[in-house]
Formats: C-alpha cells, sequence, structure tokens
C-alpha cells in the first residue's frame, strides 16, 4: 500500500510539473499575489476528480464516444491561442502596466473561469491524469486507491509550492521590464502547446 502511494505521488509529480498553460498561470498569479489560495485549490481539486475518474477507470469512456477527445482537442487549442494572444498584448502595451500594484485587482470570478478552462479545456490534462495515471493505478491493484490517493497528493503540494513559492520572485518582478519577459513567456508557452497539440 505504502509502495503504490508513493509511485503515485513521484508519477503525478513527474507528469504535472511539466511547463503548461495551467502552471504557468498558477505562477503570473503567485507573482501578483492575487487570488492564489483560490487558484491553488482549484487546480488541486480539478486533478484530483480527474485522477480519481482515471483511478475508477473512467478512461474507457474515450473508446465509446469518439469524436468526444477531437471536441476536446479543438476546444483546448483555440483557448490557448486566445489566450496566448491576450499576454503578448498585454506585452506589449508595456511593463509598467503589468506591474501589480499598478494593476486593479481582477475579479476573482474571472480568474476561477481562467483557471478551470486552462485545466479542463486542455487535452493534455486528461492525457497525463484520467488516461496515463489511470492505466499505471492499474498495476497497483488492489491498491489502486492508494496510488490515486499518492498522485492527489503530488498536485495539491505542487501547486501549493508554486503558487505561494512564486512571491519569492517579487522582487525581480518590481522591475516592469520582467513582466514584459513574463508575459512574452507565458504566451509563447500558450502558442507552442497549441501547435504541439494541432500538429501531432
Amino acid at each position: 500500500m505504502f509502495e503504490a502511494l508513493v509511485a503515485g505521488y513521484l508519477v503525478a509529480i513527474s507528469l504535472i510539473a511539466a511547463i503548461g498553460a495551467q502552471n504557468a498561470f498558477v505562477l503570473r498569479q503567485g507573482i501578483r499575489r492575487e487570488h492564489v489560495g483560490w487558484v491553488v485549490f482549484v487546480c488541486a481539486a480539478s486533478d484530483t476528480a480527474l485522477i480519481a475518474a482515471g483511478v475508477a477507470g473512467f478512461g474507457a469512456v474515450s473508446k465509446s464516444v469518439p469524436w468526444l477527445g477531437d471536441a476536446m482537442l479543438w476546444a483546448g487549442v483555440a483557448f490557448l491561442l486566445v489566450y496566448g494572444t491576450l499576454r503578448f498584448r498585454a506585452a506589449w502595451n508595456g511593463g509598467a502596466a503589468l506591474v501589480p500594484a499598478a494593476n486593479a485587482p481582477v475579479a476573482l470570478r474571472r480568474v476561477v473561469m481562467t483557471v478551470l478552462v486552462l485545466t479542463w479545456a486542455n487535452p493534455h490534462v486528461y492525457l497525463d491524469t484520467v488516461v496515463l495515471i489511470g492505466a499505471i493505478s492499474a498495476q497497483y491493484a488492489p491498491h489502486g486507491l492508494s496510488f490515486g490517493i499518492g498522485a492527489a497528493a503530488a498536485s495539491a503540494s505542487f501547486f501549493t509550492a508554486l503558487g505561494y513559492g512564486a512571491r519569492l520572485l517579487a522582487p525581480v518582478m518590481a522591475r516592469p521590464q520582467s513582466w514584459v519577459v513574463l508575459e512574452v513567456i507565458v504566451g509563447a508557452t500558450m502558442w507552442v502547446i497549441a501547435g504541439v497539440l494541432a500538429f501531432s
């Protein structure tokens, strides 16, 4: 049981730690110190729900509904392209406009909706949590539940560290130019992911 728990943690952390749209958004909110708790909670809770579905064998649904994968794919590509464009536009407007102290706070509802879309409209999230973690958990039967708990714990600890640890970058991000660089990196990340999804 303990072996399954540790394996679930290590597998999940290796998948979640990859740079992606969701992680970039969590990092950005952490640096801005804006609704960090809610962002971390939504990410961790979403991953937990998807991991539970994968461990429970929900991956079989994708086989019975052939069009679901394509629909999720192109919805994710469209959103990533739009969100990346918004980040480039923010960088173009200048770094001074991006410094948290100079920017009006973004409404909690808008932040939560953004992180929900970044999470649930991303096909990679389903591949990592429902398909891969679900498939690997089957190898640890009858301790699949322990594997899933370990994976969920990895998600919660990673997003907590990313969200609240990002504020350590605050001295660097006090310079407007740093925000321009961050926004360009985030926008480029979104576009690269969209391209990989579209042409893979």
